[in-house]
């Protein structure tokens, strides 16, 4: 109904992950995505799902993984929710932690070769 507000758990999520970065994510925002001439959206919902980042001109969803990726299960998440994210036409890039950790202007140099 107009004018009730709904709790929306995806929304919620979302708002709280935006508040409580990694220091990877904070890391990547502050000194490289924030700064781009394209609009850059943390921890955006598409679908059922929450991304990290998502640059919208150019479709491109970038990941930060932690360790908790390399569990089967969560290996097997992530498969899926790739799929679904390409299935829509979105490219999807990972990075480990460690990856924005030692090697942040490779990381940043891929995702400028990825925006195109």
């Amino acid at each position: 109904m107009k004018g009730i507000k709904t709790h929306d758990p995806l929304r919620t999520n979302a708002q709280k992950l935006r508040r409580k970065m990694t220091p990877q994510e904070r890391r990547l925002w502050y000194d490289f995505l924030k700064k781009l001439p394209q609009t850059v959206y943390r921890q955006k919902i598409i679908g059922n799902f929450i991304v990290d980042f998502y640059i919208s001109s150019c479709k491109l969803v970038i990941e930060l993984d932690g360790a908790q990726h390399t569990e089967p299960q969560a290996v097997e998440y992530d498969a899926q929710r790739t799929a679904y994210l390409q299935g829509i036409g979105c490219r999807v890039l990972r990075y480990a932690n460690n990856a924005v950790d030692t090697n942040f202007a490779g990381v940043c140099e891929d995702i400028l070769h990825n925006i195109g």
